[in-house]
């Protein structure tokens, strides 16, 4: 199982200030080094963290995958077209929202996002679609003939732990019928290093992009010590399934 970090919250803390540290480059570069699978970095409407710069630069320097997070609105798309990331993944965005809420409504976006999905594929631009683990959106996300979806985790990681494993077996039926159909599965948001291990054992589930946990406990032991804990615990998940 591929883990992809995601160092959106170290620009967060070079943004409280508005100064010049901590660079995310130093973290994709950390990331690398630990074994890091790809880098995700979502460059905001509102510019929160992430900056175009920092896109350009740690795309210009890592050697493993850069995966866009990013909305549909028309700058960021003419962005992504410029960079060429490995991949793009596309998510929903308010911006008064904290986090992202929920899954991509891919139903109701469809012809937009037919629009957008054909233009980065132009540039061979993988496309994932981030989204619930709902069978109706899946669907659609393959007639959109997206490269992969990725699973919304939201709902298990805040889940009460009694109903963890119903969550989890939400996704797993949703990663099932999202293989079937010949889509890659990926998943994320929310996981953390007590919740990521149900997830892990889902053997449909190819990849995971997990950001905050991993940041948080580098303040405490290091970018690299916390890249490693969280990958010892998704290999012994794997090898337990």
């Amino acid at each position: 199982m591929r883990l992809g970090i995601n160092i959106d919250h170290i620009a967060t803390l070079r943004q409280a200030r508005l100064g010049i540290e901590p660079e995310p480059i130093y973290a994709a570069l950390i990331a690398q080094e630990a074994l890091a699978d790809n880098i995700t970095m979502h460059l905001r409407e509102d510019r929160r963290h992430i900056q175009e710069n920092d896109c350009i630069l740690v795309k210009n320097t890592i050697k493993i995958p850069l995966n866009l997070e990013m909305s549909i609105e028309e700058k960021i798309v003419n962005f992504a077209l410029n960079l060429v990331p490995y991949q793009s993944t596309l998510v929903p965005e308010k911006r008064k929202e904290l986090t992202t809420e929920g899954g991509l409504d891919v139903i109701s976006n469809f012809e937009k996002l037919k629009e957008v999905i054909d233009k980065l594929h132009s540039k061979n631009i993988l496309v994932s679609l981030f989204i619930d683990p709902d069978k109706k959106q899946i669907e659609a996300a393959k007639k959109l003939n997206a490269d992969s979806i990725e699973i919304h985790t939201g709902e298990y990681a805040n889940a009460p732990l009694s109903q963890k494993l119903q969550f989890a077996n939400t996704i797993k039926d949703a990663a099932i019928f999202a293989k079937s159909l010949g889509l890659c599965v990926h998943a994320g948001h929310g996981l953390n290093y007590q919740n990521v291990s149900l997830i892990a054992k889902i053997k449909e589930i190819e990849e995971l992009n997990i950001g905050h946990s991993i940041i948080s406990r580098a303040v405490f032991c290091g970018l690299k010590e916390a890249i490693i804990q969280m990958k010892q615990i998704i290999e012994k998940a794997r090898w337990l399934a």
